[in-house]
């Protein structure tokens, strides 16, 4: 825990940085639909800063201090073995989820949320974010360039994802490049069922969002096998 889910990128970026958006975002809103209208959004954040930034890290500093070579001596599938380190990542990120919905509680009445559907989209967009963290952490060798490639990728998805600003209220010409993020489907998951806001089918997203983890687990592993295993 200590040699890596409590490196200074972790906290910096995929703690403090969520809880400081979180904290921001609700003391600026001024009434109870302010909140509704960005509760979604900051979940999705939470999740997507939460996520990368805890496996980008963990996974280079353990192949750069070669412990990555260690585990690969356990009788274990290269497939489970990732699945395993990947875990953790997730689990953090559906607890970072759960800042924002906790801070809206002292605030508003949460009582209209869905949550069944809304628990499996947060579920879902924790383990696609999490492979978009594999994806980056088996692309770079440096922490530091981990965190650079993921803030490359991620601050364009605060803006293009539909978090803040909805997508049909999006140019026209800019909406392509929202639908080939996995970011806006979890967000429009979340949308649906929280605030009946949303604009994609919610079977639509949940499919998407499995297609886009397992593409993103299996291109992942590929590039793991080519370059870490020797």
């Amino acid at each position: 825990m200590l040699n890596y889910y409590l490196k200074p990128p972790n906290i910096s970026w995929g703690i403090i940085f969520p809880f400081a958006w979180t904290l921001m975002f609700f003391v600026r809103s001024k009434t109870a639909f302010d909140i509704w209208s960005i509760l979604p959004g900051v979940v999705s954040m939470s999740i997507l800063f939460g996520t990368t930034s805890m496996l980008a890290v963990t996974i280079t500093f353990e192949r750069k201090s070669r412990s990555f070579e260690r585990l690969l001596l356990a009788p274990l599938s290269l497939n489970l073995l990732m699945l395993a380190k990947t875990t953790g990542a997730i689990i953090f990120g559906v607890l970072n989820a759960f800042v924002p919905l906790v801070f809206a509680l002292f605030l508003t009445d949460l009582s209209g949320i869905s949550w069944l559907p809304t628990l499996a989209g947060i579920l879902l967009m924790a383990i696609s974010s999490t492979f978009l963290g594999l994806f980056i952490a088996v692309s770079v060798s440096e922490a530091f360039e981990a965190q650079t490639f993921s803030n490359f990728l991620r601050f364009p998805m605060v803006f293009l994802c539909g978090l803040f600003i909805p997508l049909r209220e999006l140019p026209v010409f800019i909406r392509p490049l929202s639908y080939i993020l996995p970011l806006t489907y979890g967000t429009d998951i979340l949308k649906t069922f929280m605030t009946g806001d949303g604009d994609i089918l919610p079977w639509l997203s949940f499919l998407v969002l499995f297609g886009f983890s397992l593409f993103l687990f299996l291109f992942s592993m590929k590039n793991v096998k080519r370059k870490w295993i020797y």
